[in-house]
């Protein structure tokens, strides 16, 4: 089973580092990162994650 990770920071002053670190850590084989803000609607990794955990849809496919 593959295993799948969101990871969202909101400022310039935040990084991913931690929660990349945390993911792999679990044994995440795939993270969907970005730096946008919690009030924006359109953010593209995390609509590519929930396509990838719909069945039979994928970013690649």
């Amino acid at each position: 089973m593959t295993i799948y990770g969101y990871a969202r920071v909101s400022t310039d002053g935040q990084t991913l580092d931690t929660q990349r670190v945390k993911f792999t850590e679990a044994g995440e084989e795939k993270i969907f990162a970005e730096k946008e803000s919690g009030a924006k609607t359109d953010r593209k990794a995390l609509q590519d994650a929930l396509k990838t955990l719909r069945p039979g849809v994928g970013v690649n496919g």
